[in-house]
């Protein structure tokens, strides 16, 4: 009798043991982002609008100067803010891509 009762409280303490993994993995699933909403701090960049930041339009500028002559990203620029760093790079992948998608 001793036995059975030790079985069963085995058995149930590894359903429940079970039950709180698999409970636990579905709540960590739900809560992950999907591939398609999940954004890199580059996207959320190019969502922004900066057009009428000063950085921006500097990066922009830069940009095009160094596609231009055949650069890649030869100023390295570091703003004190991290938005204006934000709005900088934004603003010079803009200048640098845009001008070459016309080549």
């Amino acid at each position: 009798m001793r036995v059975q009762i030790s079985f069963r409280k085995c058995v149930w303490v590894l359903a429940v043991v079970l039950g709180a993994g698999i409970s636990a993995g579905t709540v960590r699933a739900a809560a992950s982002p999907l591939p398609q909403e999940a954004h890199t701090s580059q996207d959320q960049a190019h969502e922004q609008d900066y057009s009428k930041n000063k950085t921006y339009q500097q990066g922009v500028r830069e940009g095009q100067d160094d596609s231009k002559h055949n650069k890649d990203h030869s100023k390295k620029r570091h703003f004190k803010k991290d938005e204006d760093q934000k709005a900088y790079e934004a603003g010079y992948q803009q200048g640098h891509q845009g001008d070459q998608q016309h080549h």
